[in-house]
């Protein structure tokens, strides 16, 4: 618990309540329809990315920047973060989603607010079809964010910001059509909550979830793995104090998630 004592866990904890209102507040605001018409889906895309990639340059070296339960959890299931860090995480980004959505709807029209932008499939795509989906999109975007925030990785290229960005524009290039793109249970749950409209909302928590969850697993014990016992990665779930300088092993040390923010 001594992270509880922590200064620096605790403006963590706020940098991922003030991401995640931002990252809300701007992708659902583009995502509102203020004229009559199709989607712009390419604008929507775009705004989602781009929130993100600033909130990645913003504030990835205080907390990395997840922003999105789906990626905490991924973080989680590679022994990367302790169970403590990844539950206060995922607390403020379910907070901050709302909070956020909750100005953008003081700020709106009546008119224009709609569902708020809320996730809902499209006519025809089955809960299995759209569960797959949010897994497929939430996988890869799991897979860019452990690759580029990989410290092992030597001579990075090119912005991590930006890299994270499009990955998750991508995934709403092809989503949108599908599902809406969730890719984020928060980003989900806040119009949701404000709307009392929970119509198969546990398919953007399920398929998110499964998404991070292999691309954790495909990138950290296939593709690049890490090699750490199960004592160490039991040490770092149960958030074991920062190493000292009388050379504790690693994988008692400073959480990892800690580590993987030099952006």
């Amino acid at each position: 618990m001594w992270e509880l004592r922590s200064a620096s866990f605790w403006r963590a904890i706020f940098a991922e309540f003030f991401a995640t209102l931002f990252y809300v507040f701007f992708g659902l605001g583009a995502s509102l329809r203020w004229t009559p018409g199709p989607l712009h889906v390419l604008q929507v895309a775009l705004a989602f990315g781009l929130a993100l990639a600033t909130l990645v340059q913003a504030v990835g070296h205080i907390s990395g920047a997840h922003v999105n339960p789906a990626v905490t959890f991924a973080f989680l299931v590679g022994s990367q973060m302790s169970l403590l860090r990844a539950f206060c995480y995922m607390a403020a980004q379910l907070l901050g989603a709302v909070a956020g959505a909750a100005v953008l709807y003081s700020v709106t029209p009546p008119a224009v607010r709609g569902n708020l932008a809320l996730n809902t499939l499209h006519p025809g795509v089955s809960v299995g079809q759209a569960t797959t989906v949010e897994i497929f999109l939430t996988l890869q975007f799991v897979l860019c964010i452990f690759a580029t925030y990989d410290e092992r990785r030597n001579g990075r290229l090119g912005s991590v910001a930006l890299a994270v960005g499009f990955s998750l524009t991508l995934g709403h290039l092809f989503g949108i059509y599908y599902t809406g793109a969730g890719m984020n249970p928060a980003r989900s749950f806040a119009p949701a909550i404000l709307t009392r409209n929970f119509t198969n909302h546990w398919v953007y928590w399920v398929g998110p979830i499964i998404g991070g969850g292999l691309g954790s697993l495909l990138y950290d014990f296939l593709l690049f793995p890490r090699l750490k016992s199960v004592s160490e990665r039991l040490s770092i779930l149960k958030g074991a104090r920062p190493s000292d300088s009388n050379g504790q092993p690693e994988g008692t040390g400073e959480p990892v998630e800690l580590k993987t923010q030099a952006l």
